[in-house]
């Protein structure tokens, strides 16, 4: 029993200094996950969608960096800048050129000449034409480069009904 002891103690001996004399291991090193980040595509300023100066008004509105910071609602940014200034030639009093812009789904329905918003895209959509060319509104105080801008933003963030 005792040579069995010997033999047991010799081959664990030899055993541990096979590998090296450490009977711990160490751990591995982290390393950060990689993962796929998507950046958000630059939206267009006023400045390059603009090519008439807008006249400014005293008007107070939701200021242009909440809704670029929360990003543009329709109806906490963008409904109450139509109410202010657009619905009583467009859904009030009446509905000029078949343009309604009193709810979501009757300004995306456009007007009598057709689409007058193009989500994701304020370039292309004919009411930030207008409006930043000072065409609109016709009556009263013109919209502010803010107002602009975040009709701007909330179209090309998709124009949801949010």
């Amino acid at each position: 029993m005792r040579r069995n002891l010997i033999v047991s103690l010799t081959v664990l001996t030899l055993l541990v200094t096979a590998c090296g004399g450490q009977t711990t291991q160490t751990p591995p090193e982290l390393v950060a996950p990689t993962q796929a980040v998507t950046q958000p595509t630059p939206v267009p300023t006023l400045a390059s969608v603009a090519t008439e100066a807008v006249v400014p008004t005293t008007e107070v509105t939701v200021p242009a960096t909440e809704a670029s910071v929360t990003g543009a609602s329709f109806a906490n940014n963008v409904m109450p800048i139509f109410a202010n200034s657009c619905s009583d030639c467009h859904g009030v009093k009446q509905t000029k050129a078949g343009l309604d812009l009193r709810t979501y789904t009757s300004l995306m329905a456009g007007s009598s000449n057709g689409v007058v918003i193009v989500a994701g895209n304020s370039a292309d959509s004919f009411l930030v034409q207008q409006v930043t060319k000072g065409k609109m509104p016709k009556r009263g105080l013109k919209l502010t480069p803010e107002q602009i801008q975040i009709i701007s933003d909330w179209i090309n963030a998709g124009a949801l009904n949010n």
